[in-house]
């Protein structure tokens, strides 16, 4: 619901920018206009938002949008830090690497450990994609988890053939290639690291082919997964569907 009311703003957004920001010469960075020959704003594209506040409400709507950005900012990086940090601790570290041998405190030591490490990477990122546009950004993450985990979540719900190797498979597939596939094309290539002037993947955002083959790698790898671990998981799929549909017999939180 959230982000269907962003994308409807952003339409408003948009328009309004264009017809207050851009025609406003107070709002334009003109020793960069004149050096590019196009449209820059003080301060960067993605100060589109909060000059059109200003342009519409003055200093009080500017405050209050300023206000409101700083807020989003940080209830977004904590919660994608937290949820991280979780994943790498809980997940990774007692799951795959110490195979349920651990305790709760070794676990919450990985976690802190992971929210540092994820908080360095997230600076070092945010400082190299710090002229790329935002909304452009957020696009190109949902790409990633539409390559890497959407398959892989449609196919286990719904399809019941599905096995852990395809599952892990495909969404391993979908990650490396949207990554791969993203950092080729010219926003990434070109704008941000500069190694050429032509990029080699030409579209913006090439989801719908790492997608695809997420989809394909999942459908593959399961069908052809004999193994006696993949046909208990074929015979349990009817109740994995009952449980995912209803709720009934799934497990209590973990205690951290």
């Amino acid at each position: 619901m959230a982000f269907s009311y962003f994308a409807r703003s952003s339409f408003v957004i948009g328009f309004g920018a264009i017809i207050y920001v851009t025609q406003n010469p107070q709002y334009l960075d003109t020793a960069k206009m004149l050096v590019t020959g196009k449209l820059a704003l003080r301060g960067g594209n993605n100060m589109a938002a909060i000059h059109l506040a200003d342009a519409v409400g003055g200093d009080l709507f500017l405050g209050f949008i300023s206000a409101v950005a700083f807020a989003t900012i940080l209830a977004v990086v904590s919660g994608l830090t937290l949820s991280g940090a979780s994943a790498v601790s809980h997940d990774i570290y007692a799951n795959v690497i110490a195979k349920g041998r651990t305790t709760d405190e070794q676990e919450i030591k990985v976690s802190k450990i992971a929210t540092l490490a994820l908080g360095v990477a997230a600076v070092l990122l945010g400082i190299v994609f710090e002229k790329q546009n935002v909304a452009f950004m957020v696009g190109l993450a949902f790409a990633v988890a539409a390559s890497s985990n959407f398959p892989v979540l449609i196919m286990s719900m719904f399809w019941k053939n599905m096995t852990t190797r395809g599952a892990v498979i495909g969404g391993l597939v979908g990650l490396i290639s949207s990554v791969i596939l993203i950092i080729l094309t010219k926003s990434m290539w070109v704008d941000t690291f500069h190694m050429g002037k032509e990029a080699i993947v030409p579209f913006k955002n090439p989801a719908m082919f790492s997608m695809i083959l997420s989809f394909i790698c999942c459908w593959f790898f399961s069908i052809t997964d004999n193994s006696s671990s993949a046909k208990e998981e074929r015979e349990k799929f009817e109740d994995q569907y009952i449980r995912s549909m209803t709720g009934i017999g799934a497990e209590k939180p973990a205690k951290h």
